[in-house]
């Protein structure tokens, strides 16, 4: 049984317009949206780096010229490649189809931009990297408990087996799983998929289709930033988890 190649390439999606963020995005891309100090966008990336991500695909379209000033000033892993989306935004799917060329022929994580979460004692993408079989699965995705999820209020995504397999929740029930907005995948998978706009939910529904979508409990506590009060929450349990001995 030959090893699985590392995974040291990761696509993050920085091109939504961010309405739910309004006003704060009329002027400033949601990627850019500071929680404790930082961007959010920097804080995908620098996790992105400890995973062991070499290079990531940045895609833009809203207030694009001001993510790539941002992120062609950082100085730090991973080395960042843009995809320009300012002709048409192509949501998560699309995005990420376009991009393929500068990702290469192996698996990579996506990021939402705003993925943000408190770690535990290791890094949650080393974890999802690690816990990633090519053999059994075709998605790898990271979810964070519904109930202790900071400022989420949905009803859940996913239910998971077991062996780690993931399910959609039901009509009128309550998943107890949610997407943390980071996942792994083939790049195969974008073969029969439509030219132009859609959703990565295309690809995950495929995948439970063929019993291939599987998760991984995130390991701390994921913080929903997805509107402006919820960076003020977000910031004092960064505060609080600081002080924690």
């Amino acid at each position: 049984m030959t090893a699985t190649p590392p995974i040291t390439r990761a696509f993050v999606l920085a091109a939504g317009l961010g309405k739910r963020m309004r006003p704060i995005t009329a002027t400033v891309p949601k990627p850019l949206v500071e929680v404790a100090g930082r961007a959010l966008l920097d804080h995908a990336l620098d996790r992105a780096a400890e995973g062991g991500i070499q290079q990531a695909v940045v895609n833009v379209h809203y207030l694009a010229d001001l993510i790539e000033g941002h992120v062609a000033k950082r100085k730090v892993a991973p080395k960042i490649v843009v995809s320009d989306e300012r002709d048409s935004l192509l949501e998560t799917g699309g995005g990420v189809k376009k991009a393929l060329p500068l990702l290469g022929d192996d698996p990579f994580v996506v990021f939402n931009a705003d993925s943000f979460w408190l770690e535990g004692p290791d890094s949650n993408l080393a974890r999802l990297v690690a816990a990633w079989s090519p053999e059994t699965m075709d998605i790898l995705l990271l979810v964070a408990p519904t109930a202790t999820s900071l400022g989420y209020e949905g009803a859940g995504d996913f239910v998971m087996a077991s062996d780690g397999r993931l399910e959609r929740r039901g009509e009128r029930e309550v998943a107890p799983f949610i997407y943390a907005g980071v996942a792994i995948l083939k790049p195969g998978l974008f073969a029969e998929t439509p030219e132009g706009a859609f959703s990565l939910n295309l690809l995950f529904d495929r995948a439970i289709a063929a019993d291939r979508l599987h998760g991984l409990r995130l390991d701390g506590q994921w913080l929903h930033v997805g509107t402006p009060e919820a960076i003020e929450a977000a910031e004092a349990r960064v505060r609080a988890s600081a002080q924690m001995p």
